[in-house]
């Protein structure tokens, strides 16, 4: 059961969460939370300003020696209670997730919710299992061990679309290998970055470790990449906007962490199940609204299969209920702003000029009109290098294109920038085998598309950056490698020491 709660009252003193306070910006400019599925405004709250990264960086650097020191097993401790605690807290989270995005209330009970306490459970364990390598003497006068020490400093950008998986996804892993971090959620979704440091606080980590600021992107965005007191960058966001972090981190040469924009193929050979990859294209291409770094957007269909499979989507797109969020009837509910709807709309209108919209590309009229809702819309007859195929629209558009061969199908995967998640579908295992090797993706779902494990990494190949959320992998990816080396000899005049004395050793 949702558990509704008057976000003015819980966010009175302001969306900044620093040092263990909820606080109000300075930066003196508003920033409006608005229900997409009204267009109503529900909070409203003041930016953050430089100064209030300045103060969070401070925060987390005062906090950094005391949770670095912490063993691993007091780190794990205070995870396992934050798993507990936003376990307590998970029907308020559902409820101001869906409030401030839009999601239909049962995408956020039962994946976005359940998904973060995972990983909160996850890293807990994780943080007892950091491991160097000790391995005797690779010379024989010394041993060598390998330590993973963490960076420092972490500051992480999270985007609108999943801001409280984003959340966890950033910070977890930071704070379980001993960092301390400064995470800025997109300023129109920070109702459940904020509750979710609340709840580490709650769960006795200290203060200082998690904070958040809510600001502008070209300020505190920018200010916190530039920072000289943050160690490492964590971005996830388009790809766009993450070549501009790139180019703004390398300024103090620190660590960078790059999750971008995908366009996932959905590969369908013809001895495919043809009634599993039409369900699995239509559910893959509308999750959140499709507004999902992998969801499925470019489904290539072998000949044989392609009029059934079109007809097919067409069919079961016409079926999806768009709603109330919070009515459990609800399939697809608003996408995250009228800006952003208005954005996709534009990609399906243009496409029109040389492509068919068989199904959709229309925003619903009647009680529907006054969220920035879209129907699911299915597009043919486009070709590879056009923009419906080759751009990042993320919405609910799925755009199908015909193939002959094997060799064809995958090559059409493999072009576009992009290579962070795709999919093939058969019943034949050499082929998906064929699929999984060649397909240059960081994940290659075979005859599934979309789910995903705290277990398994999460991250792209080529234009969909670099690094990888989740799983021990990323755990890793927050952490310096050092080699220390120890002398076992106990002799003062060493043998390679004659390479600068000379005949006098």
């Amino acid at each position: 059961m949702v558990q509704r709660f008057d976000v003015h009252e819980r966010f009175a003193e302001g969306a900044q969460f620093l040092a263990g306070e909820l606080r109000d910006g300075s930066s003196g400019r508003t920033q409006q939370v608005v229900d997409p599925a009204t267009g109503e405004q529900v909070y409203s709250y003041r930016l953050a300003s430089t100064a209030d990264v300045d103060t969070a960086v401070r925060a987390a650097a005062d906090a950094f020696p005391g949770w670095a020191g912490a063993t691993p097993g007091e780190r794990s401790d205070a995870l396992h209670r934050f798993a507990a605690v936003l376990g307590e807290r998970a029907g308020e989270l559902a409820y101001a997730e869906s409030l401030q995005c839009g999601k239909p209330v049962k995408l956020s009970e039962e994946f976005d919710v359940p998904g973060s306490v995972d990983n909160a459970a996850f890293f807990a364990g994780a943080a007892r299992h950091l491991e160097g390598r000790s391995a005797g003497e690779y010379s024989p006068d010394h041993t060598s061990v390998v330590r993973r020490e963490p960076i420092g400093v972490v500051g992480s950008i999270a985007p609108w679309n999943y801001p409280l998986q984003m959340a966890a996804w950033k910070v977890l892993p930071a704070v379980a290998a001993g960092n301390t971090i400064v995470l800025k959620p997109a300023e129109i979704t920070p109702l459940t970055s904020v509750m979710f440091a609340q709840a580490a606080t709650e769960a006795g980590i200290p203060d200082g470790v998690l904070n958040i600021v809510s600001g502008a992107g070209r300020e505190a965005g920018e200010h916190l990449v530039a920072h000289p007191g943050v160690a490492m960058t964590s971005f996830t966001g388009s790809t766009a906007v993450g070549k501009r972090v790139a180019e703004i981190a390398t300024g103090t040469v620190k660590r960078l962490h790059l999750e971008l924009g995908g366009k996932a193929p959905f590969v369908v050979f013809d001895d495919a199940d043809l009634e599993a990859a039409v369900q699995g294209a239509v559910a893959g291409a509308l999750i959140n609204s499709g507004q999902d770094c992998t969801a499925a957007t470019r489904a290539y269909v072998q000949r044989p299969l392609y009029d059934a499979f079109v007809g097919g989507v067409a069919d079961l797109m016409a079926t999806v209920r768009l709603g109330d969020p919070f009515d459990p009837a609800t399939d697809l509910g608003p996408l995250v702003s009228h800006t952003h709807r208005d954005r996709v709309a534009g990609f399906v209108e243009r496409a029109r000029s040389y492509a068919t919209v068989v199904t959709g590309g229309e925003a619903p009229q009647g009680d529907l009109a006054k969220g920035a809702y879209y129907r699911p819309t299915l597009i043919t007859g486009a070709a590879q290098d056009s923009e419906a195929v080759q751009s990042e629209i993320f919405g609910p558009v799925l755009v199908v294109l015909p193939f002959d061969s094997d060799d064809e199908g995958i090559a059409l995967a493999n072009d576009t920038p992009y290579g962070l998640a795709a999919s093939a579908w058969s019943r034949d295992v050499y082929r998906t085998g064929r699929a999984t090797r060649e397909i240059k993706a960081g994940c290659v779902w075979v005859n599934d598309h979309i789910p995903i494990l705290s277990e398994m990494p999460h991250g792209g190949y080529k234009a969909s950056g670099f690094g990888k959320d989740m799983s021990a992998y990323s755990f890793e990816e927050y952490t310096q490698v050092k080699h220390v080396m120890y002398d076992n000899t106990g002799v003062a005049r060493k043998d390679w020491h004659r390479t600068v004395f000379g005949d006098r050793v």
